[in-house]
This record gives structure tokens, sequence and C-alpha cells, in this order.
């Protein structure tokens, strides 16, 4: 019993909740004032930073590594 109750639950909200969520919320006006386009150069610029020295770490042991034979 319990589970046709949960199955006509679930088919009710999928039948009718879901129409009033359709279009969605519109955030526009929100996210029209923001510029996001420094931020995103900073990430970059941290993960190329990042990958930089990484990249120094590997070669650094790929180097001492070849010296130790």
């Amino acid at each position: 019993m319990q589970k046709f109750f949960v199955l006509f639950v679930a088919l009710f909200l999928s039948l009718f909740g879901i129409q009033a969520f359709a279009a969605g919320a519109d955030f526009s006006s929100l996210t029209s004032a923001v510029e996001l386009d420094t931020i995103i150069t900073a990430v970059l610029a941290v993960a190329a930073l990042l990958a930089a020295v990484y990249a120094a770490i590997k070669g650094a042991s790929i180097v001492l590594a070849f010296l130790r034979r």
C-alpha cells in the first residue's frame, strides 16, 4: 500500500508540479550587473601558475633521478 501511495505522489508531482517551474526563475536582472571577466582571468592565472609549479617540480624530480643513476 505504501509503494502505491509513493507512486501516486510521484505521478501527481510529475504531472502538476513540473508545470509551475517549467520556465524557471529569471535572474537576468541580477546577473547582468556582474562582470566575471577579471575573476575568470585571475582563476586562469592561478591555474597556470600551479601548472607551471607542478611542471617545474616534475622536471626537477626527473633531472634528479637522472643524476642519481
